[in-house]
């Protein structure tokens, strides 16, 4: 990958919607070259999807939780239940295995504390093997980002 597939990709992560004719002027190249590289790109699996970003607060989604989760035990059969199970709550938006005190670390979206502590008694709670659950109620956003750190230097 070279500093042109880098500058595309940065292009992309700002704005999926940007033409290959808008990406090929921004990075002083032509349009065929440019649409060849991000074909490329996408078959390398480079870029993975494109997504539109939503707001979550203007939909109503208040309340932003990090909980951390212990299972009762550590079985590889009791982790996969419980990898199966907690991708198919809409309300986690990432899961993470940990290492340390926590078995699993969970971002979770909901409308409201109220919203929360429901999904945690109804369906958190009931998932197989969970032991323990800690809560950390996210209280201002500083930064959310979803752009990858291509050319940072460290």
């Amino acid at each position: 990958m070279d500093r042109a597939d880098t500058q595309i990709l940065d292009l992309l992560q700002q704005d999926a919607n940007m033409t290959t004719q808008q990406i090929a002027d921004r990075i002083n190249m032509s349009q065929s070259p440019c649409w060849r590289r991000i074909n490329k790109l996408e078959e390398q699996g480079l870029i993975d999807r494109k997504v539109t970003l939503l707001n979550r607060e203007k939909l109503g989604m208040e309340v932003v939780v990090f909980a951390t989760v212990n299972l009762t035990t550590q079985g590889r059969d009791n982790l996969e239940d419980f990898e199966r199970e907690v991708r198919v709550l809409p309300e986690v938006l990432e899961c993470y295995t940990m290492a340390g005190t926590w078995d699993y670390m969970l971002k979770i979206v909901v409308k409201d504390i109220r919203h929360y502590e429901m999904f945690v008694r109804e369906r958190l709670t009931k998932l197989s093997h969970i032991g323990e659950v800690h809560s950390h109620i996210a209280v201002t956003e500083i930064k959310n980002s979803t752009a990858l750190p291509l050319d940072s230097q460290l």
